[in-house]
């Protein structure tokens, strides 16, 4: 008997699952619900601290009773006054309504699909609450402008105490830019076809383009721009070599979800296709890495191996470069330059990855 295939997930279904949840024990009962509804996969679950705030409020009685969402309720309040801020402000600071608001982190749930680095997919969520956020309107200070009204920054600078919790926490996909779920390799295919496309549609332009150059006594010379540019239509998008980089190095003895989250992107703007995503990294090392003149390649090699040692993962340190903000690019460009002085060295796969890096480099 033929085995049924596995049905992969999909936002509608995905919706369902977690409209389900009964916010009392929707943490603990997420990868279960997610495990009946789509049998086969081995689910897991990644919090990252990232606090964000959602654009829908209310307006409450002291008691809880809603009396409606914040904007309209507040744009009838200034229709009342012909559009008066300060007298909006004057007639309710001194009113015992609230407003609530959302307060969320992110959260990703991955699910292998197979054995190669890019054999998995991702959900990306929203762990949400809903707090009573304080007054409708700051006593204390006088708005001068409706928008202040209408999205007040205010209640943010401070926590909240539990008492003032008042709904969740609740899932939510994250569907900001199309990312909400992803299987990653039809998400790089999709990445590599959409490049190639834009790449192809500027041929006729390119191949009649020319670079002019000045030579001495003012002669002119022209080249074609993609005699200069002979590889343009090879261009390899970064999302996927990234995920090349990790196949080819000592990293791929782990599975990149167990360290990083994608922000993924799938929209169009102004009729131009955006794929792609940005790593995130699940852990956070310490300290950055950064490059000083002081420093020398032996140094930054101790370094980067106590960087691997903290981060339980080989080569792992050249993957933060990549995402830009711990670990310096300038730093692989000097270990790089250390591999072909033969000061330092790496192991095969891993140099063979740096120094590819490191002839064209990329980064997010």
């Amino acid at each position: 008997m033929t085995p049924s295939p596995v049905r992969l997930p999909d936002v509608a279904s995905l919706q369902a699952v977690l409209a389900r949840l009964d916010p009392a024990s929707a943490g603990a009962d997420l990868i279960p619900a997610l495990a009946a509804a789509f049998p086969g996969f081995d689910f897991r679950l990644a919090q990252v601290d990232d606090e964000y705030w959602r654009d829908t409020r209310s307006v409450i009685r002291p008691g809880g009773t809603r009396i409606g969402e914040l904007q309209p309720w507040m744009m009838a309040e200034l229709a009342k006054d012909g559009g008066d801020v300060k007298a909006v402000w004057a007639r309710l600071k001194d009113a015992d309504l609230q407003i609530t608001e959302w307060r969320g982190n992110s959260a990703f749930v991955f699910a292998p699909t197979g054995p190669a680095p890019a054999d998995y997919i991702q959900i990306a969520l929203g762990r949400e609450v809903e707090w009573r956020a304080g007054p409708v309107v700051n006593p204390d200070y006088r708005p001068w402008g409706e928008e202040e009204l209408l999205d007040p920054g205010w209640p943010r600078d401070k926590p909240l105490p539990d008492t003032d919790r008042l709904a969740g926490p609740v899932y939510r996909l994250l569907d900001r830019a199309g990312g909400a779920f992803i299987h990653l390799r039809s998400f790089l295919d999709r990445c590599g076809r959409i490049e190639r496309e834009k790449r192809e549609a500027k041929r006729p332009e390119l191949e009649r383009r020319v670079i002019r150059e000045t030579g001495p006594r003012g002669t002119t010379r022209e080249t074609p721009f993609l005699a200069l540019v002979p590889d343009y239509f090879e261009f390899v998008p970064r999302e996927v070599r990234f995920f090349q980089d990790w196949e080819a190095s000592n990293a791929r003895s782990q599975r990149v979800f167990a360290h990083w989250a994608l922000d993924a992107r799938d929209y169009t703007y102004k009729g131009e296709r955006e794929v792609g995503f940005i790593p995130r990294p699940l852990r956070m090392p310490k300290e950055r890495l950064l490059m000083t003149p002081e420093t020398s390649v032996h140094q930054l090699m101790d370094r980067i191996e106590a960087l691997d040692r903290e981060l339980d993962l080989p080569f792992g340190w050249f993957f933060l470069m990549t995402h830009g903000h711990w670990v310096e690019p300038d730093v692989g460009l000097a270990i790089a330059e250390g591999l072909k002085a033969q000061r330092v060295r790496l192991p095969d796969p891993d140099a063979a990855v740096l120094l590819r890096w490191a002839e064209r480099t990329y980064g997010f």
